[in-house]
């Protein structure tokens, strides 16, 4: 035996197979202590003589099929039967087991999934090889040369094994695509490992593949959803003079084109998008990222996505009657997907059916803190509220504004009642400077036809009426600086968008508009905590963390 063999037992041929419980157990034993210790690369000792270029181009080749489609084409075979079909298929070696010097076994995964639809077993048998230039030497040799990680053509003819599994019956030698030079773990348990290594740990945690594809087809059914509505799909901005939408300190950065200026990079879409419905549009929407130079925690993430609808004379009912037919569907979809497909992510047990329960902003914190709350617009609104802040024992939020104080109060006494889905409706006018407002008919202040959809204690569906009087967003946007002007001591600014107030001159038509966040949304369906779960690389920590991983080993 050759030291090569002594030291890496995975090259060896056992004289009997290997059974399922020891190969893992191999795996977690050799590549997971091992590899994460120092992960080494193949050297050219260890170059395989039957295929003399590791990384060839590819060739058309005929009967090349996907695994699903090999499965679902020959699921009739009946065991012992070999069909006489030809065919190739491709894909990453992720085990082998060896019965002898004539016979091994090789599972190839495709498209990430380790479920039994996307694993093809392929049958090596020397007996069954078409080349008669291939001795029992060479048969040999390849087999003690498979290395976990590899990527390999195989042509053979589909065969079910008396054990009733449907395989490949290799009638070639596999043609070595790509070499996988490190050796592949079995398993990452390493937390940061497993954000320096995501491309690593998507080829061994079935989670997060699952994951990645239910973000899509939650984001393929947002834009189906909203297409039938007959809105027309448009992409607006991102970087721009100012970051325009939302109050939130937006990234600055600067443009050849225009040395003298500081530019900002978006934080909402929703004023380009008000300003294509003034241009005509009826119907419009935008799923895209936005970005907001703040905090990174388990729900938020500096760069995050978006999807925002605007279509004209839509009052809030019809908003929020929209969103929860939305929702149903979305949910049974995304259940279907999950116990059919995407077996590795657990199910959500809620109840979407309409109509949600409804919070109405005002009277619902009244009826919690036992007294009614003071006049909004009055000149002592401020210390009243801090004053029932101080009643209840409640610690205060930094930088006490009224909108800040009435926002820490429903985060208390509403949100915190949201675990089925709940809108929470009217909220005081200062909380939504973008939307229309009204005086409450039961307690006569001022609030905004504004609806927020929360789930499980978080929100995920902002909409309103949009305002559309100049002189009304004028004078919204004039409390919004004065609100929030000056914050921490001057560390934010907040301006008004005179640009926006002068397109409305040409006139909005009443307009109805609409915000989620794909990120959180995803983070529902997948049953996650963690934004940094369903986002493909991470947050942005983990993303500049990605620099230092050249350095760095599993």
């Amino acid at each position: 035996m050759s030291v090569l063999q002594c030291l890496r037992p995975c090259l060896r041929s056992p004289s009997r197979p290997i059974s399922r419980a020891a190969s893992s157990a191999f795996l977690r034993f050799y590549s997971v202590a091992q590899a994460q210790a120092e992960p080494r690369i193949r050297t050219t000792l260890e170059s395989v003589e039957y295929s003399p270029e590791p990384y060839p181009r590819i060739r058309p080749q005929k009967g090349v099929l996907d695994y699903k489609t090999f499965a679902g084409r020959y699921r009739s075979l009946a065991r012992g039967e070999t069909s006489t079909d030809e065919v190739v298929i491709r894909g990453r070696v992720m085990s082998t087991r060896v019965a002898g010097s004539k016979l091994a076994f090789v599972d190839l995964f495709q498209n990430n999934r380790f479920v039994q639809v996307h694993k093809v077993q392929c049958l090596l048998a020397y007996d069954k090889l078409s080349d008669q230039d291939v001795s029992p030497t060479k048969f040999k040799d390849f087999v003690d040369s498979l290395h976990r990680g590899d990527i390999f053509s195989v042509k053979g003819v589909p065969h079910r094994t008396p054990r009733n599994e449907l395989s490949l019956q290799a009638t070639e030698l596999p043609q070595l695509l790509s070499k996988c030079t490190q050796e592949l773990p079995g398993e990452l348990k390493d937390k940061e490992a497993r954000m320096r290594f995501r491309h690593v740990d998507l080829l061994l945690d079935p989670y997060l593949p699952d994951v990645f594809r239910l973000r899509a087809e939650i984001i393929k059914f947002l834009r189906q959803f909203l297409s039938d509505e007959g809105h027309v799909e448009v992409q607006t901005p991102i970087l721009a003079n100012s970051a325009g939408g939302a109050v939130a300190r937006p990234f600055t950065t600067s443009a050849t084109e225009f040395s003298d200026r500081q530019l900002a990079l978006r934080i909402a879409p929703e004023l380009w998008l008000k300003r294509l419905i003034l241009g005509g549009f009826e119907k419009v929407f935008e799923i895209g990222p936005s970005f907001r130079n703040e905090g990174i925690d388990m729900n938020h993430n500096p760069e995050f996505t978006t999807c925002e609808f605007y279509r004209t004379y839509a009052d809030l009912e019809e908003l929020m009657g929209m969103t929860e037919i939305m929702f149903l569907r979305l949910s049974r979809i995304a259940r279907s997907l999950i116990e059919n497909e995407l077996k590795a992510i657990e199910p959500k047990a809620i109840d979407f059916s309409p109509p949600f329960k409804r919070l109405d902003f005002i009277p619902a914190i009244e009826e919690a803190i036992g007294k009614p709350l003071p006049d909004l617009a009055s000149p002592t609104a401020q210390s009243d509220l801090m004053l029932i802040f101080h009643e209840k024992h409640a610690g205060l939020p930094s930088f006490p504004t009224i909108p800040r104080l009435l926002d820490k109060l429903s985060a208390i006494y509403l949100e915190s009642r949201c675990k089925e889905p709940t809108w929470i409706i009217n909220p005081p006018e200062c909380l939504s400077p973008l939307s229309k407002s009204f005086v409450h008919p039961a307690n006569q202040q001022r609030v905004a036809a504004r609806a927020e959809l929360f789930i499980e204690k978080q929100e995920f569906v902002n909409t309103y009426e949009e305002e559309n009087s100049p002189a009304e967003q004028r004078r919204k946007f004039e409390e919004q600086v004065q609100y929030h002007g000056e914050y921490h001591g001057g560390d934010r600014e907040s301006t008004i968008d005179e640009s926006y107030l002068q397109a409305l001159e040409w006139g909005l038509p009443p307009t109805g508009g609409w915000g989620c966040g794909i990120d959180r949304l995803c983070m529902l369906f997948a049953g996650t905590k963690r934004i940094a779960d369903v986002l493909s690389f991470g947050t942005l920590r983990n993303v500049v963390g990605l620099r230092n991983t050249t350095n760095r080993t599993l």
